[in-house]
């Protein structure tokens, strides 16, 4: 190809940037690069230092040089740590649980709405309160007598204490003590557990008076607070810190290397609860015809095969963010975050109808997150014959961006190939954190710009001066170059990297920095 030909445009085009060679001292180390590949052994180090050298001609940062001595961090790395304490958030509904909730975090995590029910099932978040890291449990409202999916919330709300190193039992006091109040603290006595009482909604001096009564409950002082405002929310978690061990007795940590984080995503009703349902063999999560029953994202632990992985089953994605409102809106939102702390997301499409704009966009959200991705098609057991080649076509058009992606037939309700789903994760996972060597890297970069150099661009043609992986999970590149690279030749050359080193089932990123000559 010749330099004014332009080079594989459009193959792909998932949204990244990327790549071009070095002149100087930086063609020389091209001309290494190209030896080794062609099997002259050239030493890796020898291969760094000079393409290394190459770069001293051109204008770099204090940022381009501390990447280059390998000091950028790679902040998807966490160490291992004991199990953090584990405060659970009990009460009756609507008190304002989920309110406090994300007062103590300091952010909007849990979904909250002004009206009683929306938590439905115990989700853990980690906080930290004075230089103390725990974990803080929100639940759904205990209620007593009751059936259906009522009973089954007060049953998760009655694990969460169990599995709690310390209790803040909140109470509305503007209602006072409740005869539901007092059946909770029964409960907590039982369990003997350490309990902070929460007096919540006291907005204002008029109100302390009425959270006095809160003592009849013969748990200690009432800690008066608004959650909604943040008022005496600092005194509160004073006193619950007083109350959590230092290290839990029920809470694990999750270390690099232990189980992994699997988010279950897709649009409302696609079966990600019936697949988590069916992975666990026990009904952990509701499962209702009715669309959109999952609203806070539910973990739990799961063993497959041998390992422990962690399922996050999460809010389906529905098609437009502002056209849903309430809790639904803010599920929408609690489910981009469990993307975001997932490791892997397995995507759910309804394999019996249409691919919808929702579809390809739930995968765009994965994409951009940086997670590996597993594609998985559900209710496989509903789709005839006449569905499989319509399903084909539909997959080569609208999923042509994440080819790389691996793809499970399965079916939630029967098990049927729930056997698969491991080892795409598993291979996704490996892809997502590969590490290619400098030197390998800039091999492969020489022969590629050798065989197929960057268009020229006003006459000049951009060079690859050095390449470097600055992490993994998922894999990120920095490409110098002395100039501009075109996307065709950009996601030629993620092609090419695709085809030569795998990366199956994890997006790459790629940023290029631009430098110029030093003036002499």
């Amino acid at each position: 190809m010749s330099g004014t030909e332009q080079a594989h445009p459009d193959e792909l085009d998932p949204e990244v940037t990327v790549l071009a060679t070095g002149d100087g001292a930086a063609d020389g180390a091209a001309d290494l690069a190209r030896d080794d590949v062609a099997g002259e052994g050239i030493d890796e180090a020898a291969r760094d230092r000079a393409l290394r050298a190459g770069l001293t001609e051109y204008e770099l940062e204090d940022e381009d040089l501390a990447l280059l001595d390998g000091d950028a961090e790679d902040t998807d790395d966490e160490g291992a740590g004991a199990p953090l304490p584990v405060l659970a958030v009990v009460g009756r509904p609507n008190v304002g649980k989920s309110t406090l909730v994300n007062r103590i975090l300091g952010r909007r995590e849990a979904v909250v709405e002004d009206k009683p029910g929306v938590t439905r099932d115990r989700v853990s978040y980690p906080a930290e309160w004075a230089g103390r890291r725990f974990m803080v449990v929100d639940t759904g409202g205990w209620e007593v007598d009751v059936a259906g999916i009522e009973a089954r919330v007060a049953e998760q709300a009655e694990v969460a204490i169990s599995l709690a190193d310390a209790v803040l039992f909140v109470v509305d006091a503007t209602v006072g003590p409740t005869s539901t109040d007092e059946r909770v603290v029964k409960l907590l006595r039982r369990s003997g557990k350490p309990v902070v009482l929460c007096a919540n909604k006291v907005d204002g001096p008029r109100v302390e008076a009425d959270a006095t009564e809160l003592w009849s409950l013969g748990l200690g002082e009432p800690h008066p607070v608004s959650a909604l405002h943040g008022r005496g929310t600092g005194d509160l978690l004073d006193a619950a810190m007083a109350a959590l061990p230092t290290v839990s007795a029920h809470g694990a940590a999750l270390p690099h290397g232990g189980p992994r984080r699997v988010a279950l995503v897709g649009r409302p009703n696609v079966g990600k609860s019936s697949l988590l349902n069916k992975v666990l063999g026990a009904q952990r999560v509701v499962v209702d015809d009715v669309a959109g029953t999952t609203r806070d994202p539910v973990d739990e632990l799961v063993e497959l095969k041998g390992r422990q992985w962690v399922f996050v089953d999460t809010a389906g994605i529905r098609r437009r963010v502002h056209q849903t409102s309430g809790a639904d809106f803010y599920a929408s939102l609690r489910t981009q975050a469990a993307i975001e702390k997932a490791e892997v997301a397995v995507v759910l499409v309804d394999a019996s109808v249409t691919m919808t704009e929702q579809d390809t966009r739930v995968i765009s959200q994965v994409v951009e997150a940086g997670r590996a991705l597993v594609i998985a098609y559900n209710k496989w057991d509903l789709m005839d014959e006449d569905r499989r080649p319509f399903l084909e076509r539909e997959i080569e058009q609208d999923l042509v961006q994440v080819q790389w992606a691996p793809r499970v037939n399965v079916s939630a309700k029967t098990g049927w190939h729930m056997d698969r789903l491991v080892p795409a994760l598993e291979r996704s996972l490996e892809s997502w954190e590969t590490r290619i060597s400098t030197g390998r890297l800039n091999a492969f970069l020489g022969e590629l710009v050798a065989a197929h150099p960057h268009p020229l661009r006003g006459g000049k043609q951009p060079r690859i001066l050095f390449a470097t992986q600055v992490a993994a999970r998922p894999p990120r590149f920095v490409v110098f170059a002395s100039g501009f690279l075109e996307a065709g030749y950009r996601r030629y050359i993620e092609r090419r990297l695709r085809e030569t080193f795998g990366f199956e089932g994890t997006p790459i990123e790629i940023s290029v920095r631009v430098r110029e000559k030093r003036r002499r």
